[in-house]
Protein backbone atom coordinates (compact mmCIF):
# COMPACT_ATOMS: atom_id res chain seq x y z
CA UNK A 1 0.00 0.00 0.00
CA UNK A 2 0.96 3.48 -0.59
CA UNK A 3 2.51 5.29 1.84
CA UNK A 4 0.58 9.29 2.22
CA UNK A 5 1.78 12.41 2.11
CA UNK A 6 0.55 15.40 3.08
CA UNK A 7 1.66 18.77 1.82
CA UNK A 8 0.66 21.82 4.29
CA UNK A 9 0.69 25.33 3.70
CA UNK A 10 -0.38 29.21 2.29
CA UNK A 11 -4.04 29.21 0.54
CA UNK A 12 -3.03 31.45 -1.29
CA UNK A 13 0.56 31.87 -3.76
CA UNK A 14 1.94 33.56 -6.71
CA UNK A 15 1.89 31.32 -9.16
CA UNK A 16 5.36 32.13 -10.36
CA UNK A 17 6.60 31.92 -6.56
CA UNK A 18 8.93 29.77 -4.74
CA UNK A 19 6.39 28.85 -2.90
CA UNK A 20 4.43 27.35 -5.82
CA UNK A 21 7.72 26.40 -7.32
CA UNK A 22 8.81 23.91 -4.37
CA UNK A 23 4.93 22.68 -3.83
CA UNK A 24 4.55 21.51 -7.52
CA UNK A 25 8.24 19.79 -7.36
CA UNK A 26 7.16 18.18 -4.29
CA UNK A 27 4.41 16.72 -5.10
CA UNK A 28 5.67 15.56 -8.68
CA UNK A 29 8.75 14.34 -6.31
CA UNK A 30 6.16 12.52 -4.21
CA UNK A 31 4.13 10.56 -6.54
CA UNK A 32 7.48 9.91 -8.40
CA UNK A 33 8.87 7.99 -5.34
CA UNK A 34 5.56 5.86 -5.21
CA UNK A 35 3.92 8.06 -2.62
CA UNK A 36 0.00 9.48 -2.36
CA UNK A 37 -0.28 13.07 -1.61
CA UNK A 38 -2.67 14.42 1.04
CA UNK A 39 -3.95 17.98 1.26
CA UNK A 40 -6.69 20.25 2.29
CA UNK A 41 -7.57 20.23 -1.80
CA UNK A 42 -8.03 23.71 -2.27
CA UNK A 43 -5.48 26.55 -3.66
CA UNK A 44 -2.48 28.03 -2.83
CA UNK A 45 0.21 25.40 -2.28
CA UNK A 46 -2.71 22.89 -1.32
CA UNK A 47 -3.92 22.92 -5.71
CA UNK A 48 0.32 23.37 -6.71
CA UNK A 49 1.35 20.41 -4.48
CA UNK A 50 -2.00 18.29 -6.36
CA UNK A 51 -0.52 19.62 -9.85
CA UNK A 52 3.07 18.49 -9.59
CA UNK A 53 1.53 15.17 -8.77
CA UNK A 54 -0.33 15.17 -11.36
CA UNK A 55 2.68 16.17 -14.01
CA UNK A 56 5.03 12.67 -12.22
CA UNK A 57 5.38 10.13 -15.28
CA UNK A 58 3.90 7.10 -13.01
CA UNK A 59 0.95 9.11 -11.86
CA UNK A 60 -2.04 7.62 -11.47
CA UNK A 61 -5.42 8.54 -10.69
CA UNK A 62 -5.99 8.19 -7.01
CA UNK A 63 -2.97 9.61 -6.05
CA UNK A 64 -4.53 12.74 -4.49
CA UNK A 65 -6.58 13.02 -1.54
CA UNK A 66 -8.35 16.10 -0.95
CA UNK A 67 -9.71 16.61 2.80
CA UNK A 68 -12.04 19.71 2.31
CA UNK A 69 -13.62 21.60 4.79
CA UNK A 70 -16.90 21.50 3.74
CA UNK A 71 -19.49 19.32 1.93
CA UNK A 72 -19.31 20.82 -0.97
CA UNK A 73 -17.43 18.98 -3.34
CA UNK A 74 -17.26 21.33 -6.01
CA UNK A 75 -14.75 23.45 -3.87
CA UNK A 76 -11.78 21.01 -4.09
CA UNK A 77 -9.52 22.15 -6.94
CA UNK A 78 -9.32 20.25 -10.08
CA UNK A 79 -6.08 18.33 -9.44
CA UNK A 80 -8.09 16.35 -6.63
CA UNK A 81 -8.51 12.67 -7.73
CA UNK A 82 -10.34 11.81 -3.94
CA UNK A 83 -12.54 14.17 -2.81
CA UNK A 84 -13.64 14.11 1.18
CA UNK A 85 -16.29 16.15 2.31
CA UNK A 86 -15.43 16.39 5.97
CA UNK A 87 -17.84 19.46 6.79
CA UNK A 88 -15.64 20.10 9.91
CA UNK A 89 -14.26 23.47 8.31
CA UNK A 90 -10.74 24.35 10.34
CA UNK A 91 -10.71 21.01 12.28
CA UNK A 92 -10.11 18.79 9.62
CA UNK A 93 -6.89 19.93 9.75
CA UNK A 94 -6.40 17.55 11.85
CA UNK A 95 -7.71 14.70 9.57
CA UNK A 96 -5.09 16.15 6.88
CA UNK A 97 -1.95 16.13 9.52
CA UNK A 98 -3.12 12.38 10.08
CA UNK A 99 -0.83 10.74 7.05
CA UNK A 100 1.92 8.99 7.35
CA UNK A 101 4.29 11.96 7.03
CA UNK A 102 3.63 15.94 6.70
CA UNK A 103 5.31 18.41 4.58
CA UNK A 104 5.06 22.59 5.39
CA UNK A 105 5.67 24.90 2.92
CA UNK A 106 5.11 28.53 4.23
CA UNK A 107 1.81 28.92 5.81
CA UNK A 108 -0.55 30.89 8.23
CA UNK A 109 -2.41 29.90 11.29
CA UNK A 110 -3.83 26.81 9.72
CA UNK A 111 -0.67 25.62 8.63
CA UNK A 112 0.18 26.24 12.09
CA UNK A 113 -2.46 24.23 13.61
CA UNK A 114 -1.41 21.08 11.00
CA UNK A 115 1.90 21.05 12.23
CA UNK A 116 0.93 20.93 15.87
CA UNK A 117 -1.18 17.91 15.42
CA UNK A 118 0.95 16.54 13.14
CA UNK A 119 3.81 16.76 16.40
CA UNK A 120 0.52 15.36 18.62
CA UNK A 121 -0.23 12.18 16.35
CA UNK A 122 4.03 11.53 16.52
CA UNK A 123 4.22 12.30 12.70
CA UNK A 124 7.38 13.28 10.43
CA UNK A 125 7.18 16.61 10.59
CA UNK A 126 9.45 18.18 7.35
CA UNK A 127 9.34 22.27 6.71
CA UNK A 128 10.87 24.04 4.35
CA UNK A 129 12.83 27.27 5.98
CA UNK A 130 13.56 28.99 2.99
CA UNK A 131 10.01 30.74 2.48
CA UNK A 132 8.51 32.68 4.86
CA UNK A 133 5.49 31.66 7.18
CA UNK A 134 5.89 28.85 9.52
CA UNK A 135 7.64 26.12 8.18
CA UNK A 136 10.19 28.60 7.90
CA UNK A 137 9.36 29.42 12.12
CA UNK A 138 9.54 25.79 13.57
CA UNK A 139 12.04 24.12 11.11
CA UNK A 140 14.91 22.49 12.91
CA UNK A 141 12.68 22.85 16.37
CA UNK A 142 10.88 20.57 18.60
CA UNK A 143 7.30 21.66 19.06
CA UNK A 144 7.07 20.63 22.91
CA UNK A 145 9.84 19.05 25.28
CA UNK A 146 7.58 15.46 24.88
CA UNK A 147 9.91 12.61 24.02
CA UNK A 148 7.78 11.48 20.79
CA UNK A 149 11.04 8.84 19.87
CA UNK A 150 12.98 7.81 22.58
CA UNK A 151 16.91 7.99 21.25
CA UNK A 152 16.10 10.20 18.57
CA UNK A 153 16.95 13.55 17.53
CA UNK A 154 13.53 14.24 16.95
CA UNK A 155 12.32 17.47 15.69
CA UNK A 156 10.68 19.52 12.97
CA UNK A 157 13.10 19.00 10.24
CA UNK A 158 14.24 21.57 7.94
CA UNK A 159 15.12 21.53 4.55
CA UNK A 160 15.74 23.77 1.55
CA UNK A 161 15.21 21.88 -1.59
CA UNK A 162 13.13 18.94 -3.05
CA UNK A 163 15.79 16.71 -3.09
CA UNK A 164 16.85 17.40 0.45
CA UNK A 165 13.50 17.13 1.50
CA UNK A 166 13.12 13.87 -1.03
CA UNK A 167 15.98 12.26 0.77
CA UNK A 168 15.32 13.11 4.61
CA UNK A 169 11.46 11.63 3.76
CA UNK A 170 12.96 8.24 2.17
CA UNK A 171 15.32 8.01 5.08
CA UNK A 172 12.97 8.95 7.81
CA UNK A 173 9.74 7.77 7.37
CA UNK A 174 10.23 3.95 8.88
CA UNK A 175 11.20 5.01 11.61
CA UNK A 176 7.90 7.31 12.19
CA UNK A 177 5.47 4.81 12.79
CA UNK A 178 3.94 5.14 16.65
CA UNK A 179 0.00 5.59 16.31
CA UNK A 180 -2.18 7.90 18.34
CA UNK A 181 -4.16 5.82 20.68
CA UNK A 182 -6.16 9.23 22.34
CA UNK A 183 -4.90 11.16 25.46
CA UNK A 184 -4.74 9.18 28.78
CA UNK A 185 -4.68 11.68 32.01
CA UNK A 186 -2.34 10.72 34.38
CA UNK A 187 -3.05 13.15 37.18
CA UNK A 188 -0.42 15.46 38.87
CA UNK A 189 1.95 12.62 39.28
Amino acid sequence: MKKIIAVIGDGKIEKEGLKYELAFETGKALVECGYRVQSGGLGGVMEAVFAGAHAAKNYREGDTIAIIPSFDTTTANAYADIVIPTGLDVMRNTIVANADAVIAIGGGAGTLSEMAMAWSLFRLIIAYDNVDGWSAELAGRRLDVRERYADSDDKIFAVSSVQECMAFLNEKIDLYTRRHYGIKYRGNA
